[in-house]
């Protein structure tokens, strides 16, 4: 599997990364073994995680299979901080949270050091240079060899980088995790634009449209799906309105024409595009994972792109980058 830098560092990350969000409630240690042994046996590396998925269960689970099945340092490991399960605050990226949910993330994935740190969200809360601090903090302490963010808009995005860029010292932010895919577009508008500009690279996380571009969804919501999951329904609902369904039509019929899957020609956009480093793709089963990475063997003919393009381009409103609407 190809390797490409994350932005402008010297860290290199396969072009797909695994995702882990189902770990440790709806996937469980054994299917997690075969879908982490099935990726490093096609030449993946990067593996993203995060404190609050199955509350810290998905990093636990992570580090058991580092123990039994594949060595630590064959794995590029990023996790997250910042989401709090306090209804009244969502996001908490203070100095002394930020810090002390990565020793419990160390501690739960059974390692001195993670690949890459990332702030899971903005936190309005907390000054963006105390936060940015805390990413200096981990990394000059040994904890995280590489900083990043996640969800951050155009703004934030770019006021992150330029304060770590502006400083010496200070260590430069190495990507940002946004969704992006032909279903979702909207970091075009100010993040990608922000992020080229700064050197930061860009993983892709449901780049498949939260599984609504393998078009298993056209004829209803499949009863093992994850749009049938009590804890994923509402994640996949928001993408099988009509919008979705042409876009979905569309990528159907070029899959068709290239014989290939929609799954493969989704990934194989997203992988296309500029700034974008890797792809974080997740799987039921290890074999829904293994027809995933097949997408390495996919290059896409440009009347192909450009059509798919089209049939899912966001409107730009003023003052959006490229807009031709007030």
């Amino acid at each position: 599997m190809e390797k490409r830098h994350l932005g402008r560092t010297g860290l290199r990350v396969s072009r797909l990364g695994l995702g882990t969000m189902t770990w440790g409630r709806d996937t469980d240690e054994h299917e997690a073994a075969e879908q982490l042994k099935v990726f490093v046996d096609a030449g993946g590396t990067l593996v993203d995680t995060a404190d609050v998925y199955a509350d810290g269960g998905a990093e636990y689970l992570l580090s058991r299979l580092t123990d039994t099945l594949i060595p630590r340092s064959e794995l590029v490991i990023a996790t997250k901080a910042g989401s709090t399960p306090d209804s009244d605050r969502r996001f908490d990226t203070s100095r002394g949270r930020m810090l002390a949910a990565l020793d419990a993330s160390l501690r739960r994935l059974g390692t001195d050091y993670v690949d890459l740190w990332q702030v899971h969200a903005y936190d309005p809360a907390t000054p963006t240079e105390e936060t940015l601090h805390t990413l200096d903090l981990a990394v000059s302490s040994g904890r995280a060899r590489y900083v990043g963010v996640s969800n951050f808009s155009g703004w934030q995005l770019a006021k992150a980088a330029a304060w770590q860029l502006g400083h010496p010292g200070r260590v430069p932010l190495a990507g940002t995790q946004m969704e992006y895919s032909l279903l979702q577009r909207g970091i075009e508008r100010e993040v990608l634009p922000a992020a080229l500009d700064a050197g930061v690279g860009v993983l892709a996380s449901s780049p498949i449209g939260r599984g609504v571009l393998t078009g298993k969804y056209r004829h209803g919501v499949p009863p093992e799906s994850r749009g049938a999951s009590p804890h994923l329904t509402g994640f996949v609902q928001p993408y099988l309105g009509e919008r979705s369904r042409r876009i979905v039509d569309a990528l159907a019929t070029a899959a068709d024409g290239l014989a290939s899957s929609p799954l493969a020609v989704a990934l194989a956009w997203v992988l296309d595009r500029p700034g974008v480093a890797s792809a974080l793709v997740g799987a039921r089963t290890a074999a829904q994972l293994t027809a995933t990475l097949s997408v390495e063997a996919l290059t896409l003919p440009g009347e192909i792109r450009g059509a798919l393009d089209d049939v899912s381009a966001p409107l730009h409103r003023y003052p959006d980058q490229g807009w031709t609407e007030l």
